[in-house]
């Protein structure tokens, strides 16, 4: 796939990171088709666009023949949002490892997986799930795989929630004194962090990487290759 044609393929368009990304992907000029795989329709048009409206229980069936370039997976919940920790592993492990093989069926050269920092030591209900999925994807086979680490998010969600609202203000005014270690848990914008991931898929570089707090602000802040030089030594590597 030449890179004048490009495929861009995108999972959780209609989350917070994921329409931001969705913007960021139809507002740039690196992939000539952009397709956005949903459980409704976005409501949205674009000349590059194209929303593919699935039943995310038959995923991998339902994307079965779609090729593409790059895959880009924002999926995710919460227990309270999936109403069982059945259904919520589905959304976390299940419905991504379904996405990322019919990418990989599809020829995806890169996967870049919208991951947290609490996978980093995987502790926690939410980031043990993050951690085992994080795990399965490399095992996949992706030339490239970027997974992205970021603390909590900041952004206006559609569905808040005051006592979701009130702990992004705390975790907004914690930021400033998680420095050293304790830097990758910081909360970064939803924004930045999609910017980040289209970083990725600009880097054209191959392997494993992962990338937490100041990783996922240099990809963010420079167009083009040069972000992941920026952030990242070499494969494997995890930048706090």
């Amino acid at each position: 796939m030449g890179d004048d044609n490009k495929v861009a393929v995108l999972a959780g368009a209609s989350g917070l990171t994921g329409a931001h990304l969705l913007a960021a992907l139809l507002d740039a000029p690196d992939f000539a088709r952009v397709y956005a795989v949903t459980r409704r329709a976005l409501g949205r048009e674009h000349s590059r666009l194209a929303n593919r409206i699935v039943q995310f229980e038959r995923l991998e069936a339902r994307l079965k023949g779609l090729a593409c370039h790059s895959a880009f997976c924002c999926l995710g919940s919460s227990l309270e949002a999936a109403g069982s920790e059945r259904a919520w592993r589905a959304v976390e492990v299940d419905q991504v490892l379904a996405f990322a093989r019919a990418m990989r069926a599809g020829g995806a050269q890169r996967f870049v997986y919208l991951s947290c920092s609490g996978a980093v030591a995987a502790r926690g209900p939410s980031a043990r799930l993050k951690s085992e999925c994080e795990q399965a994807l490399e095992t996949l086979g992706f030339a490239s795989l970027d997974i992205v680490q970021p603390g909590p998010l900041l952004g206006l969600r559609r569905d808040i929630q005051l006592p979701r609202l009130v702990r992004a203000l705390a975790t907004s005014l914690l930021t400033p004194v998680l420095t050293g270690p304790r830097e990758l848990h910081r909360a970064v914008s939803a924004r930045i962090v999609a910017a980040a991931m289209l970083g990725a898929a600009r880097s054209g570089r191959r392997g494993v990487y992962r990338y937490t707090y100041s990783g996922i602000r240099a990809l963010a802040r420079t167009p083009g290759p040069a972000r992941a030089v920026a952030a990242a030594s070499s494969p494997r590597d995890r930048v706090t």
